[in-house]
C-alpha cells in the first residue's frame, strides 16, 4: 500500500513536467537503478505543430528586389574594381575581394561566388502610399520623403503700360532713361528732357537744349529731387525737377558726356573723351577729380551700394573699379571682348558686380571685388545693353540687342532664366526700375517705351489695362 501511495503521489506531480492529458507515464522509484521517464510517441497527423520561433510574413517588404551584384569582368575599367573591392574588403572582410588580372596589386583570396547585394526596380510591387509618384506630364518622379516641388512664378509675358517716344536714339552708348525715387520717369528725346509722372501719368516738358545739342544721359539723385543730364557738347546741366529750373552747368569733358552716376552730392560722369570725372555739387569748381584708365569711351558707370566702389565700363572692353581717393583704379578686368556698357552692383551682398559685353562678347560675368575673382560667366547668345538686380528677390534682369532684341529674367546665383520677353523691335538699350522694385521699364530705338511686372513686391499691386501713352504733343504721335 505504501508503494502504491508513493508511486499515485508521484504520478500526479511528475516532477513538474507538464504532460498533455492523457499520457501514461511509469516511474521507478528503485534507488538502485537510475530514474528514467518513458513517454510513449503519438502521432498526430491532424493537428498543426508550431515552433517556438516567431517568423514575420515579409511579402510586403519587396526583399526581392535586392539582387546580387556580377562579379566585374577583367576587361573594365580598373577604377570601379577598386572600389568595389574595397567595399567588400570593408562589408565581408578580405576572402571577399576580388582580383584582378589586368591588376599588379596583390589582394586576397578570390572568391567569384562570393557577391554583394545592389538594389534593383521592382515594376511588379503592388503601389504603396509611400512609393515614387509621377508628377505632371513632364516624367518627373518624385522620392519617397522629397518636397513638393516650387511653383514657378508667373510672368506676363506683355507689357502693362506702353509710351510713345519718338526721337528715342538707337545709339549703344547713351543712357537715355531713369526713374527716380519719387516716381518720376525722366527720357532723353532728341534735344529735350521729359518726365513722366507714374501716379499720375502727367508729362512735363523739362528742358530744350536747343538745335546745337542732344540729349546723351539722365541721371535722379537718390533722394530724387535734382536730375543731371548730360550733353553732346560735354555739357552737364543740374535741374531741380520739382520746379523745373537749371541749377547750375559743369564743365571738363571735350566731348559727348553718354553716362552719368550719383554717389551723394558727388556726380561721376564717362565720356566719348576716354575721362572720367567726380564733380561736387556743393562747391563752384566743375570737377574735384579725374579717373584716367579708359583707352576708348566710357559708356558704362555705376557706384556701389555703400558708395565706397565705382565701377567703369568703357569701349576699350575694360572694366574698372575705383575708389572715390584713388586716382588709379584699384581692380581692371579684361575678361570681356567687346564694350562693357552694362554694370550691376548686388544690394543682397557685399562686393559682387555684374556686367555684360557686347556683340563679339554677348555674356553676363559676375566679380567679387574683394579677392578680384571672378565668379561666373553666362553666354547670353545676344549683345548685352543692360543690367539690373532687383532689391525684393535676388533676381537680375538683362535686356539685350543684336540679334534677339528681348529682355531675361534670371536667378542668381543659379543663374537659371526665370522669363524671356519679347515685344521691342529694334535693341533694348535702355532700362530702368521702379522705386518699389517690381516694374522695369525698357526703352528702344523703335520708339517705344514698355513697363513690365516681372518682380515680387510685398504690396499687392493694383490692376493695369494695356494702353499706350504719350509724352507730349511736339515729339509724340
Amino acid at each position: 500500500m505504501n508503494s502504491m501511495a508513493e508511486s499515485s503521489s508521484v504520478k500526479k506531480g511528475t516532477g513538474g513536467l507538464n504532460l498533455p492529458t492523457g499520457m501514461d507515464v511509469t516511474i521507478n522509484l528503485n534507488p538502485s537503478t537510475p530514474c528514467r521517464l518513458k513517454v510513449p510517441k503519438t502521432s498526430s497527423p491532424s493537428k498543426t505543430i508550431y515552433s517556438d520561433r516567431f517568423i514575420p510574413c515579409r511579402s510586403s517588404s519587396r526583399l526581392q528586389n535586392f539582387a546580387l551584384v556580377d562579379k566585374p569582368s577583367p576587361g573594365k575599367d580598373g577604377g570601379n574594381d577598386v572600389y568595389q573591392n574595397l567595399l567588400r574588403a570593408e562589408l565581408f572582410g578580405e576572402d571577399f575581394v576580388v582580383t584582378s588580372p589586368a591588376k599588379s596589386v596583390a589582394s586576397p583570396i578570390s572568391s567569384p561566388n562570393k557577391n554583394m547585394f545592389r538594389f534593383k526596380t521592382d515594376h511588379s510591387a503592388p503601389s504603396s502610399p509611400f512609393s515614387a509618384v509621377n508628377l505632371g506630364n513632364d516624367g518627373g518622379v518624385m522620392g519617397e520623403l522629397s518636397t513638393p516641388p516650387k511653383i514657378p512664378r508667373k510672368i506676363s509675358k506683355t507689357p502693362h503700360k506702353v509710351l510713345d517716344a519718338p526721337s528715342l536714339q538707337d545709339d549703344f552708348y547713351l543712357n537715355l532713361v531713369d526713374w527716380s525715387s519719387q516716381n518720376v520717369l525722366a527720357v532723353g528725346l532728341g534735344t529735350c528732357v521729359y518726365l513722366w509722372t507714374a501716379t499720375s501719368g502727367k508729362v512735363t516738358k523739362l528742358c530744350d537744349l536747343g538745335p546745337r545739342d542732344i540729349v546723351c544721359s539722365v541721371q535722379w539723385t537718390k533722394e530724387g529731387s535734382y536730375l543731371a543730364v548730360g550733353t553732346s557738347l560735354g555739357e552737364i546741366e543740374i535741374w531741380d525737377g520739382s520746379s523745373c529750373k537749371k541749377i547750375r552747368t559743369m564743365y571738363g569733358h571735350h566731348t559727348r558726356t553718354g553716362v552719368l552716376s550719383w554717389n551723394s552730392c558727388i556726380l561721376a560722369s564717362g565720356s566719348r573723351d576716354k575721362n572720367i570725372l567726380q564733380h561736387d555739387i556743393r562747391i563752384s569748381s566743375d570737377y574735384i577729380s579725374k579717373f584716367i584708365g579708359h583707352r576708348s569711351e566710357v559708356c558704362g558707370l555705376k557706384w556701389s551700394h555703400d558708395e565706397r566702389e565705382l565701377a567703369s565700363g568703357g569701349n576699350d572692353n575694360l572694366l574698372l573699379v575705383w575708389s572715390l581717393h584713388s586716382q588709379k583704379p584699384l581692380h581692371e578686368f579684361t575678361e570681356h571682348k567687346a564694350a562693357v556698357k552694362a554694370i550691376a552692383w548686388s544690394p543682397h551682398q557685399h562686393g559682387i558686380l555684374a556686367s555684360g559685353g557686347g556683340t563679339a562678347d554677348r555674356c553676363i560675368r559676375f566679380w567679387n571685388t574683394s579677392n578680384k575673382n571672378m565668379l561666373n560667366s553666362i553666354d547670353t547668345g545676344s549683345q548685352v545693353c543692360n543690367l539690373a538686380w532687383c532689391k525684393n528677390v535676388n533676381e537680375i534682369v538683362s535686356t539685350h540687342g543684336y540679334s534677339q532684341n528681348q529682355i531675361m529674367v534670371w536667378k542668381y546665383p543659379s543663374m537659371n532664366k526665370v522669363a524671356t520677353l519679347t515685344g521691342h523691335t529694334l535693341r533694348v538699350l535702355y532700362l530702368a526700375m521702379s522705386p518699389d522694385g517690381q516694374t522695369i521699364v525698357t526703352g528702344a530705338g523703335d520708339e517705344t517705351l514698355r513697363f513690365w511686372n516681372v518682380f515680387p513686391s510685398k504690396k499687392t499691386e493694383s490692376s493695369h489695362d494695356i494702353g499706350v501713352w504719350s509724352l507730349g504733343r511736339t515729339h509724340i504721335r
